[in-house]
C-alpha cells in the first residue's frame, strides 16, 4: 500500500486527472457525443501525464530536496530510488503510448508524446534558465485537448481546434504566476530564477490580472466562433468569465496584508473546470 501511495505521488494524480478531463473536452467537442471512444484516448493521456510527472520528480530531485514544500517528495525523502522511478516511467510511457495509439491514431500518439517531450525536455530545463519559462511551457496544456480532438474525428488544423488549444494554453500562465507569488522565495532558494526577483508583488499581481483577463477573453472566443451550439452553455461560459474578472480585479488593489495567492489559484482552477463542464455538456443541451 505504501508503494502504491508513492506511485500515486510520483504521478501527481490530482493534476494528471485534471489533464485527462481536458482530453475528454476536446473529444466531445469534435465528436459531438459522449461515447466509449473517449475511454482509451483519455486513459492514454492519463498514463503519459503520470509518466511525465514522475520524470519531473526525477529531474528535479536535487532541487526538491532544498525546498520546504517538496523535500518530502518520494525521491528526496528516500522512499523510492531513482532507478526504481526510471523503471516506473518507462513502463507508463510504453503502455500509455500503446493505449493512445489504439484509442486515437498515430497523430494522437505523437501529440501525447510531444506533450511529454515539451514538459520534460523543454520546459523543465528552461525553468533553470529563465523566470519566464512558463510562457513557452504553457504549450503543454494545449496538447491533451488536441489529442481528444483528433481522437474524436476532428482536424488538427481546424480553426476551432486552434481556439480551443489557445484557451488551454493561456490560462496556465496566471495559474503559474500565482504559485510564484506564494512560493517564489522557495524557488530562489532552490536555484531557480523567479519572477519575484524581477517584479514587485504588486507588479506580479497586475500582470497576473492581465493574463487572467486574457484567459476570460480566450474562453469567450469559444462560443463567439460557434464551437458550441447551445445557448445555455454559451451563457454559462459568459457568466463564468464575468465571475472570474469580478474575483480577480481585486488583484489591482494595492494592499500589502491579507493577500492569499492560493485563494486566487483555486478560483482560476474552478473557472477552467466550469468552462470544461459547459463545453462537454454542450451537445446534450443544444
Amino acid at each position: 500500500m505504501s508503494l502504491l501511495k508513492t506511485y500515486l505521488e510520483l504521478s501527481k494524480v490530482k493534476i494528471t486527472v485534471a489533464v485527462s478531463f481536458t482530453t475528454i473536452t476536446g473529444y466531445v467537442l469534435a465528436n459531438g457525443a459522449f461515447d466509449s471512444g473517449l475511454i482509451l484516448p483519455t486513459l492514454g493521456i492519463f498514463l503519459l501525464a503520470c509518466a511525465s510527472s514522475a520524470l519531473n520528480h526525477y529531474q528535479e530531485r536535487e532541487a526538491d530536496a532544498k525546498m520546504e514544500r517538496t523535500k518530502d517528495r518520494p525521491i528526496p525523502s528516500g522512499r523510492i530510488s531513482s532507478l526504481h522511478t526510471l523503471l516506473f516511467i518507462m513502463v507508463l510511457t510504453v503502455i500509455g503510448s500503446w493505449v493512445l495509439l489504439e484509442g486515437s491514431n498515430f497523430l494522437g500518439m505523437q501529440l501525447g508524446l510531444l506533450a511529454m517531450i515539451w514538459y520534460n525536455g523543454i520546459y523543465t530545463p528552461l525553468k533553470r534558465k529563465t523566470a519566464f519559462a512558463v510562457i513557452p511551457g504553457s504549450v503543454i496544456g494545449s496538447l491533451p485537448p488536441m489529442v481528444g480532438w483528433v481522437a474524436g474525428g476532428g482536424n488538427l488544423f481546424d480553426p476551432s481546434a486552434m481556439i480551443l488549444a489557445f484557451f488551454f494554453f493561456i490560462w496556465q500562465v496566471p495559474h503559474f504566476w500565482l504559485l510564484m507569488l506564494k512560493y517564489g522565495e522557495e524557488y530562489k532558494k532552490a536555484g531557480y530564477p523567479s519572477i519575484s526577483s524581477i517584479y514587485s508583488p504588486q507588479q506580479i499581481k497586475n500582470t497576473t490580472f492581465i493574463w487572467t483577463l486574457s484567459t476570460g477573453i480566450s474562453a469567450l472566443m469559444i462560443p463567439f466562433f460557434r464551437i458550441t451550439n447551445s445557448l445555455i452553455s454559451s451563457i454559462g461560459v459568459l457568466l463564468a468569465c464575468i465571475w472570474l474578472i469580478y474575483v480577480f480585479v481585486n488583484l489591482l488593489k494595492k494592499t500589502s496584508t491579507n493577500f492569499n495567492p492560493f485563494y486566487y489559484f483555486m478560483r482560476i482552477n474552478y473557472f477552467v473546470l466550469a468552462v470544461m463542464i459547459f463545453l462537454s455538456i454542450d451537445h446534450l443541451i443544444a
